[in-house]
């Protein structure tokens, strides 16, 4: 963030129907209740503006609440004031113990987080239209994958042990599963629709894609949970985040554990680069070497596999700061 002299620090705290605001100055608070309405929006903004607090030298602080947050980040957005959305547990462990939880009480604690991590703390940036589009789409397509998913684990289960139940099984589930197979296609026709609409993302695609073993769903969630790669200064910062960096557990002389990744991070992501990661030591000839390399000496597949998928966020990195696409090389 540019480092700014706040004179305010704002904490609101959103749930569906209301939003908890409250106000500090100089170790004095003030707190508010609107509704979670353009109108409750409006009149938010109508308040600060009475109470003579510019939005210049104001921080409003939140949490991520996903559909919830969308009226007030929207307004804030338009009214360019300074506000950051933080995630839940980085603003739990950063207050340490605390005792009682209300609405009331999370706005204030919100508040007292911007006062103190001000400083470091990354002003909220928008999603361009085609990815809050995007999103929306891979979102609706993952649903679908997991509900088909879901309805064809019943009938593969019959089938194991009695194969002509199983049989009228598939037979109930196979119209269904028909026709969700159409409409993931459809979802995916109109991806691949947006990504030609705009100069910007199909490019981005096509740099991320041209690392062996990437997919267009994977380029896609790496462009979305990044911003179009503005969300972190160096490479190692976004495989930490994708949950692939390993970290030193050591204390002493009696604490030596194995280095392991931590559990916090983007499992959607990790997810995603453990199959590409599979796909990339069987289709790129220096990674596929680097596996059975690894495997004969010993190592475990898994954390051979864990390597691959950090050199694949490496790659995907390096392309896109150079903007150029990605050249396999013979191992």
């Amino acid at each position: 963030m540019e480092k700014l002299d706040f004179l305010y620090f704002v904490g609101i705290d959103v749930s569906k129907q209301t939003f908890d605001v409250a106000i500090l100055n100089d170790g004095n608070t003030k707190s508010f209740v609107f509704d979670n309405t353009q109108k409750g929006v409006k009149a938010f903004l109508r308040l600060l503006k009475n109470q003579h607090i510019s939005l210049n030298n104001t921080l409003i602080c939140m949490e991520h609440t996903g559909v919830y947050g969308n009226l007030l980040i929207t307004k804030l957005v338009e009214v360019k004031a300074n506000f950051c959305v933080e995630m839940s547990l980085r603003i739990v462990r950063s207050l340490g113990i605390q005792r009682g939880k209300t609405d009331k009480l999370d706005a204030i604690r919100l508040a007292q987080y911007a006062l103190k991590h001000s400083k470091e703390m990354e002003l909220y940036r928008p999603l361009p239209d085609v990815l809050k589009q995007v999103k929306i789409l891979i979102k609706t397509r993952e649903q679908l994958v997991n509900f088909k998913a879901d309805l064809n684990k019943h009938p593969n289960e019959v089938k194991l042990f009695d194969p002509e139940l199983g049989k009228l099984a598939l037979k109930q589930v196979k119209k269904t599963s028909k026709c969700l197979d159409n409409e993931i296609k459809r979802i995916e026709s109109e991806l691949h629709a947006l990504i030609l609409s705009d100069e910007k993302l199909n490019k981005t695609v096509g740099l991320v894609t041209s690392v062996t073993g990437i997919g267009v769903m994977t380029a896609l969630y790496f462009i979305i949970f990044t911003n179009f790669f503005t969300r972190y200064k160096e490479a190692k910062q976004l495989a930490c985040y994708c949950g692939v960096v390993p970290f030193e557990h050591t204390s002493g002389s009696s604490v030596q554990k194995r280095s392991r990744v931590h559990h916090i991070a983007n499992k959607t992501m990790k997810k995603h680069l453990h199959m590409c990661a599979l796909s990339a030591v069987r289709h790129d000839p220096e990674l596929k070497l680097y596996y059975e390399r690894k495997a004969n000496e010993g190592k475990n597949k898994m954390l051979v596999l864990n390597n691959v998928r950090n050199k694949l966020v490496l790659r995907v990195c390096a392309v896109v700061k150079r903007q150029k696409p990605y050249r396999k090389r013979v191992a």
